[in-house]
């Protein structure tokens, strides 16, 4: 058995999860090891790690016979269903393929159609957030704001989103859009501001570029100002030389007033949540406080204190304006929080309410089996001990900024709705409406008082690594 990374991300059929880097934390005493791959000894691991990690130790059903569950994953989740019928644990513990893991946590390799989906449910029809570049989707001309009105594996069997949703759900479009296996092929019936045709994709590997060359990092220059825009897709360690550029870019030319765009971002690793906080830190010294780690009171001598690190690029921030949606998880919450004592009112939130995951998990390794558990084992908290955030961000932020995402504008425009109502911060011009407060942030910014109503990401029941910190990927 090996201990894999510390993860900040979102998962399941809700969350997200964080990491820092393969660390070096000896599990003691170790969950006892099994030789073999079958059902039983499978299952057995999982109750060993979180009997020895899970954060919420008193929040563990007893008595859950393994042999009445099917899969690895339906006994963990028996297990910590206490926890989540408390709101502790929205789907953040969980098994997931090692190999599949690390592919995406190191380069964002992955499979299938390289775009993210939400359902508007006003027009019954998928909308698409965001493609990426490199992968089939962007290639056939599909591209943010397209709507997806019909599926189908030819011209002859063609089904409405509507038709889909009714007779399945959500598990229908997945189901429609087939597996995530290279050379799987789908006609989709597009709508976009070219009209509408079918277009046949076929499904292929690509690697997610964590800023994007189209939008993800420029100077936006108005009024006389210049502003930093930076757009970051998820927390992977190939994201962290391109930040490193994008920050020696801002500094470079003097920018103090930054917007930083989390809309879509899951989390994913704290090792890169932390260099993010050192590129925000030329103010600050090696004694202050990025954030703190807390693991339950048996693992306390694994607790941290992450202080500020000098890097050559950062910069010294007057003003941030974070760009959260209910998408903006863990990782991206760890950032937005860890910022908010040094910066006060000087910071906002715009958009609506984060996700809501101020826990982490690591990941334990049964490595002939190809099985990683990765169970919820730490809290994490600011400098100012600020935590428990599971009801979002919004909440802590008395000078938040409700703004839409305007699916019309490309990422990163000024006339897009968000980036608009960042840069107006920026700029000190007044917002006329706060995010409304919430009751848990996976829900609560979807019709809250302040908050404007968006079509929803779509998420698997049982998503891949990818998935989880990149809510709506297919």
């Amino acid at each position: 058995m090996t201990l894999a990374a510390l993860m900040l991300a979102s998962c399941g059929s809700e969350g997200q999860n964080i990491s820092t880097g393969p660390i070096t934390v000896t599990p003691t005493p170790t969950p006892t090891p099994t030789s073999g791959c079958s059902p039983t000894e499978r299952k057995a691991f999982a109750k060993a790690v979180i009997d020895e990690w899970y954060l919420f130790p008193n929040d563990v059903a007893s008595g859950v016979n393994p042999a009445s569950h099917a899969t690895v994953g339906s006994y963990i989740d028996a297990l910590v269903a206490p926890a989540r019928a408390l709101g502790k644990d929205r789907y953040f513990t969980y098994q997931t393929s090692i190999a599949e893991e690390n592919a995406f946590y190191a380069s964002g390799s992955s499979a299938g159609l390289g775009f993210r989906m939400a359902y508007d449910s006003a027009a019954q029809q998928i909308v698409i957030t965001e493609s990426y570049e490199g992968a089939p989707a962007l290639a056939a001309g599909i591209d943010r704001g397209a709507r997806i009105l019909a599926i189908g594996t030819n011209s002859g069997n063609i089904r409405t989103i509507a038709s889909i949703f009714a007779a399945e759900g959500i598990d229908g479009v997945s189901n429609a859009l087939g597996p995530s296996d290279p050379g799987v092929t789908r006609i989709l019936r597009i709508s976009d501001a070219a009209g509408t045709r079918d277009v046949t994709i076929t499904k292929a590997n690509y690697a997610l570029d964590p800023i994007s060359d189209r939008y993800g990092a420029k100077i936006i220059s108005e009024g006389g100002r210049n502003y930093g825009y930076l757009n970051l897709r998820s927390f992977i360690s190939s994201a962290d030389p391109q930040l490193r550029t994008a920050f020696a870019n801002f500094r470079a030319q003097g920018v103090t007033d930054v917007v930083i765009d989390f809309r879509y971002n899951g989390g994913g690793l704290v090792s890169t949540a932390e260099l993010m906080g050192d590129l925000l830190g030329r103010n600050r010294t090696s004694s202050e406080i990025f954030s703190q780690t807390n693991f339950r009171p048996s693992k306390s001598v694994e607790n941290e204190r992450r202080f500020f690190a000098t890097v050559p690029e950062s910069i010294a921030p007057t003003r941030i304006a974070f760009i959260g949606t209910d998408s903006t998880a863990s990782a991206s919450e760890l950032v937005i929080n860890s910022m908010q004592p040094y910066l006060g009112t000087n910071m906002t939130l715009v958009g609506s309410n984060t996700y809501g995951k101020p826990v982490g998990q690591i990941g334990l390794d049964k490595a002939a089996c190809d099985d990683r558990i990765r169970v919820v084992a730490f809290a994490t908290a600011n400098a100012s001990g600020a935590a428990d955030y599971y009801s979002g961000l919004a909440p802590r932020i008395a000078n938040s900024c409700a703004a839409s995402d305007d699916l019309t504008f490309p990422l990163g425009d000024p006339r897009e709705a968000s980036v608009r109502a960042a840069i107006d911060f920026l700029a000190g011009r007044s917002c006329t409406t706060r995010i409304g407060a919430a009751t848990i942030g996976a829900t609560a910014s979807r019709g809250a008082v302040g908050a404007p109503v968006a079509p929803e990401m779509l998420v698997p029941e049982r998503p891949s690594a990818a998935q989880r910190e990149l809510p709506g990927l297919f």
